[in-house]
């Protein structure tokens, strides 16, 4: 008996992965995340990711993967354009396409986006700082959340004076989430990252590491990652806050809770 194909070839077909039609990457593009089902239109793109913004103003990155969206109902592949456009826009850190300066600087918003510390307060300007000042809004270190709610109190929180806070380490049974669950308003959202200090948001790759040293419990986190490089505290955070280009440096849950903030504190009230 003669088979026209030999049984191996079929399994080596069962195990090869699906081929996707490609689809070049356009702005205003409209298409969906599968993994996520989150729809939006197409406002930017590098070398790591996507950016969609759904109707109601949000924005999420998404990875280059194939067969990662829906067009028109149907899986596809999106890549990017093969050549450059001739037309140059300006693309800031956080991704999108620069605002023309011509107009003069947005006046401050009265909402506000809370911080810890210092440093979270310099990186969210290093990478989102050209949003921020297009969009009209002010980041202000809280200096520490111990005095969370009364803090809220004082700032008159409403649906005209949004709140949004992000908090280092809010994992569940932090002292962070414990000092979050004591705010309960409408006008305030609380987000955060898993991780202790903002610093370890930062991909460390970008200083060549594949992983951010172990800081025994107890010793301060900082201290301690630079005692574990060898490499003195006084003057590292600058040069490690400098290596950040873009938001593909940062660990996708520090992205994600700074946009989620900057969508809250800008949403218009019907």
């Amino acid at each position: 008996m003669q088979y026209d194909r030999d049984i191996l070839d079929e399994v080596a077909d069962s195990r090869r992965r699906p081929e996707y039609p490609k689809l070049e990457v356009a702005m205003g593009l409209v298409v969906e995340d599968r993994a996520s089902g989150f729809v939006g239109d197409v406002v930017r793109w590098n070398h790591e990711a996507v950016t969609l913004r759904d109707r109601k103003q949000h924005l999420r990155h998404f990875t280059w993967k194939p067969g990662g969206f829906l067009y028109e109902g149907k899986p596809v592949t999106l890549v990017r354009p093969a050549q450059q456009r001739t037309a140059v826009r300006k693309v800031t850190a956080s991704g999108s396409f620069a605002a023309d300066r011509s107009a003069g600087a947005r006046v401050a918003r009265a909402s506000r986006i809370w911080v810890e510390g210092k440093h979270d307060a310099e990186l969210v300007e290093h990478v989102w700082g050209d949003d921020l000042r297009e969009l009209g809004i002010v980041v202000e270190p809280l200096h520490g959340a111990d005095d969370l709610r009364a803090a809220v109190g004082e700032f008159g929180p409403s649906s005209q004076r949004r709140l949004g806070i992000l908090l280092d380490h809010l994992v569940d049974g932090s002292k962070e989430s414990r000092i979050a669950a004591t705010v309960d308003h409408p006008a305030v959202l609380i987000t955060g990252h898993p991780f202790v200090d903002v610093w370890a948001g930062i991909r460390p790759k970008v200083v060549g590491l594949a992983a951010w040293p172990d800081v025994p419990k107890g010793q301060p986190w900082k201290e301690g990652m630079c005692d574990a490089l060898g490499v003195p505290f006084e003057g590292f955070w600058p040069r490690l806050r400098n290596q950040v280009r873009s938001f593909a440096d940062l660990e996708p849950e520090l992205i994600g809770a700074v946009e989620r903030l900057i969508d809250f504190v800008t949403l218009d009230d019907a």
